[in-house]
């Protein structure tokens, strides 16, 4: 079945390169297609396109078939083009010519459009929820071993000292900062395009505003021509911001990996979450971290292929921008599973609570010196010298007491700062209005 098939059958070849991956892609949206349809007939019904007893109806049949998605039995059968085909041949099955009736004033450029923003919108909760909890566990872990020190490095040399409490807050800091990132993105697809029909709205009299509403969106998307623009636009948005996650992730599993490291000794990942070798009996990989760094390597790239399809199109519809779902719809199902591992990863890792007993690490304290001496009076530069002498001689003696007061410093690392700023910036998503809205529509 094709929307718009009429006589002429389709070379079977040309058919099956034009569909591509799309019935494959298309399960990611069922639920929100068929959202976007109850919502497109309650409109419809308003303006006089639908009675009253028919829009009963085809609710009724709607939310069954939502049933069935939840279930994950929701098929999109052979010869069936798209989800929006098969929607609507459902409804057809079961009641005829009203269900024939649910595409007056629609294109499936929109559905496509409004599918794929409900979607999103949906998994940008998911990734946020899921953020907040990986930075509650890594501020928890900073309180918990903020005595711990460590070693901080420039140019991987040994510069200066730190601490746990510093590393794992910084991570807790990036996220949350990743986070205002996903909000501005979230804001940009929290917008109706759904009544821009095929790029140049209806000659129907739609009520986008009741559409708008009744899917729990901020506003719309006012310009029908803008709203087919932003077929693109708005994936590659949320990959920027899914690309910064996933950079921030992929910098932790990193470090997780040299500091898991024998040479290193900083942390240890229980045996449980390491992997063996078939040839090397003692050895225990982090695995984990090793997978994530590849995958959200890969997630960073999102954006850039996005742009490659989209940077040379004019205005208006293309079938280029079906591609777009194969690179963007997965990708949030990849980060989902790096941000899971690694929160079990924080949540069970093993702090080395010894590392600087070690004199190799004597040098970090050499600031502390000079600091110390221009706390007494001795000119900067004058005190940088003297300690630098010492070095040299073979005479320096590290006072390993650290007295940082600072904000933001290893005796005061404004934590509850970060968690005040993380539950400021999640309070604007709004996810309320948005799940009252679709609880509403679906009961």
């Amino acid at each position: 079945m094709k929307l718009w098939q009429k006589n002429i059958e389709v070379d079977k070849a040309v058919e099956k390169f034009t569909v591509g991956k799309d019935r494959e892609m298309d399960l990611y949206l069922v639920r929100y297609d068929i959202l976007g349809s109850m919502a497109h007939i309650a409109m419809l019904e308003s303006i006089g396109l639908l009675t009253s007893a028919e829009l009963e109806i085809l609710l009724k049949e709607l939310r069954a078939i939502y049933q069935i998605a939840e279930s994950g039995q929701f098929v999109i059968e052979e010869g069936v083009e798209d989800v929006h085909s098969q929607v609507e041949l459902m409804l057809t099955r079961k009641q005829g010519d009203i269900g024939k009736k649910i595409h007056s004033g629609r294109s499936r450029n929109d559905q496509i459009l409004l599918d794929v923003k409900l979607f999103t919108r949906n998994e940008i909760q998911r990734i946020v929820e899921q953020i907040s909890g990986l930075i509650d566990t890594l501020i928890f872990q900073s309180n918990k071993y903020k005595e711990v020190l460590l070693p901080g490095y420039t140019h991987l040399q040994v510069a200066m000292p730190s601490s746990f409490g510093l590393w794992f807050g910084a991570y807790a800091e990036s996220l949350t900062d990743d986070l205002q990132l996903l909000l501005a993105a979230y804001k940009i697809c929290n917008r109706n395009p759904l009544g821009s029909a095929a790029g140049y709205g209806s000659s129907f009299p739609l009520n986008r505003r009741m559409t708008t509403d009744l899917l729990g969106f901020d506003s719309m998307n006012y310009n029908v021509v803008y709203a087919q623009m932003g077929r693109g636009k708005m994936e590659r948005t949320v990959g920027f911001a899914l690309s910064g996650i996933a950079a921030t992730l992929s910098k932790l599993a990193f470090d997780a990996c040299m500091f898991n490291s024998q040479n290193f000794g900083f942390i240890k990942l229980p045996d449980e979450f390491t992997t063996g070798s078939s040839i090397m009996p003692h050895k225990k990989n982090p695995d984990v971290f090793e997978l994530t760094r590849a995958k959200c390597n890969l997630i960073q790239g999102i954006p850039q292929q996005i742009t490659l399809i989209i940077n040379n199109l004019p205005s208006g519809y293309f079938r280029d921008l079906q591609i777009i779902k194969e690179i963007f719809l997965p990708s949030f199902n990849e980060l989902s599973g790096c941000l899971d591992m690694v929160q079990m990863m924080m949540r069970e890792v093993k702090v080395n609570e010894n590392i600087l007993d070690d004199e190799k690490y004597n040098l970090l304290f050499s600031v502390e010196k000079v600091n110390e001496l221009v706390l007494r009076g001795v000119p900067f530069r004058d005190a940088y010298k003297q300690v630098g002498l010492e070095i040299e001689a073979g005479s320096f003696v590290p006072d390993k007491k650290i007295r940082h007061t600072h904000e933001g410093s290893i005796g005061n690392l404004c934590n509850d700062h970060i968690v005040s700023l993380k539950e400021q910036i999640i309070s604007g998503f709004h996810f309320d209005v948005v799940n009252a809205a679709i609880d509403k529509l679906l009961s």
